[in-house]
């Protein structure tokens, strides 16, 4: 894709910008700052406060430009608390991570002649003779987001792009004409990008699926399709391989309750993405000034619960060959011999059927606050294979999954090329390092 990016015409003469970051530009080109071409934050005049306006929330827009114009309201209601916008102004996320990742528009589609949103957005509106694709595209460009960034103002996680450096920044003008050009042939190479990432996006969803629908057939129906089945006798488990065995989970696992004396122990996290993991080793402010005297201590092959998450099914084995800590409010559990490796139960308990049961078995009426206790756990029950045939399950899974993984792994290297060449082409045609075929020679 960046081979056919340099493989792209350029224009017949450059100049020197006289801009250290913009470096050369095409000859007919000129420098100006954005406050040349758009009006930066224009103030809303309108009167007729019973026209209706569309209502743009910071997440109606999209990082790749589309906006949901779903919500309109009355002007009158609101005209004061909220930011004022046009039909064709560009808007642009001004907070952080909204800008980093890209968060703005061309509202050229907006169905309303006015709209209000979010107070973090700054509105752009073009002066005559300026496209305003053209300058949404430049706020797309590797030198606006890089050196947005840079002048972002406000304390950690309030960050925000400060107005003056929209009315400041420097950029390559073109011609309208040429302006249209460029941004009619990146209105429709995106689109194709944007399409291309979407059928990945798809492919990595199906592969998903896949690999859930591998995994909850292993664990509750064998790895033989032709098992003789019967009926478990439980409703929502339905029919269980015959030669299976059903147990309470009260026979299955015990609940380890030893707690930290010193509180030297690693202190372990739970992440949906990792499993249980050292916390030192994911965050780098794991260390804290608080006691961890108290805390539940897992050893290596331990079954770990998040009891606030049973909805998620957060269930993890400890592989990890020391023994560390975690939160009271966790709980700890250790194999009774059933089950020899707990792995087993970590797969099946993502499974839809015990996903609900545990909702249908949490107490608490607070959302957020409800738990899983173990008493109510241990009154589910579950399908019991022969423990070579838990194994055999268990390596199937681990090798089926790998494969599924590097599958996911190598569509998404692919996504994050398409993006990569989606910001290249763009900062490329906006600075003129291109020309595009609309513009001729």
């Amino acid at each position: 894709m960046i081979e056919q990016l340099a493989a792209m015409p350029t224009y017949e003469a450059y100049k020197d910008s006289g801009v250290e970051w913009l470096g050369e530009i095409p000859a007919q080109w000129e420098i100006k700052r954005l406050k040349n071409l758009a009006t930066i934050n224009p103030s809303f005049t309108y009167i007729n406060n019973d026209e209706v306006a569309c209502f743009l929330p910071m997440e109606m827009v999209e990082t790749n430009g589309e906006v949901i114009f779903d919500i309109q309201k009355p002007i009158k209601l609101l005209k004061s608390g909220f930011t004022s916008f046009q039909k064709n102004d560009v808007i642009v996320a001004k907070i952080t991570p909204c800008f980093e990742n890209g968060k703005g528009a061309c509202l050229d589609k907006m169905p309303t002649v006015y709209g209000f949103g979010s107070t973090e957005f700054h509105v752009l509106r073009v002066k005559q003779y300026v496209s305003p694709k053209y300058i949404y595209y430049l706020t797309k460009t590797h030198l606006f987001m890089n050196l947005g960034e840079c002048l972002m103002t406000g304390s950690a996680g309030q960050k925000r792009v400060p107005s003056y450096f929209l009315a400041e920044f420097y950029l390559a003008s073109p011609s309208f004409v040429e302006q249209t050009a460029i941004a009619a042939f990146l209105d429709r190479k995106t689109v194709q990008i944007e399409q291309a990432m979407a059928i990945k996006e798809q492919q990595i969803a199906l592969l998903k699926e896949r690999k859930q629908i591998l995994i909850q057939n292993a664990v509750t129906r064998s790895l033989d399709p032709n098992v003789p089945m019967r009926d478990s006798g439980v409703e929502w488990i339905g029919e269980i391989p015959a030669h299976w065995n059903l147990k309470r989970l009260k026979y299955i696992l015990n609940e380890r309750n030893e707690r930290s004396k010193t509180g030297e122990e690693p202190l372990f996290m739970v992440s949906q993405t990792h499993g249980l993991v050292v916390r030192s080793e994911f965050h780098e402010k794991a260390e804290v000034a608080q006691s961890n005297v108290d805390n539940k201590i897992v050893y290596k092959n331990d079954l770990v619960f998040n009891k606030l998450k049973a909805h998620l099914g957060v269930f993890f084995k400890s592989n990890i060959d020391f023994k560390g800590l975690v939160s009271p409010d966790y709980a700890v559990y250790q194999s009774k011999g059933l089950i020899d490796d707990l792995k087993y139960l970590e797969h099946l308990f993502r499974h839809p059927a015990y996903i609900g049961q545990f909702i249908i078995r949490a107490t608490g009426i607070v959302e957020g606050l409800i738990r899983l206790y173990t008493g109510d756990l241990f009154q589910i029950s579950i399908p019991v294979p022969p423990k070579h045939e838990q194994k055999a399950i268990l390596d199937h899974i681990e090798s089926q999954s790998a494969k599924i993984d590097q599958a996911i792994a190598i569509q998404q290297q692919q996504i994050d090329k398409l993006k990569e060449y989606k910001a290249t082409l763009i900062n490329s045609a906006v600075t003129g390092k291109i020309r595009v075929p609309e513009v001729a020679a």
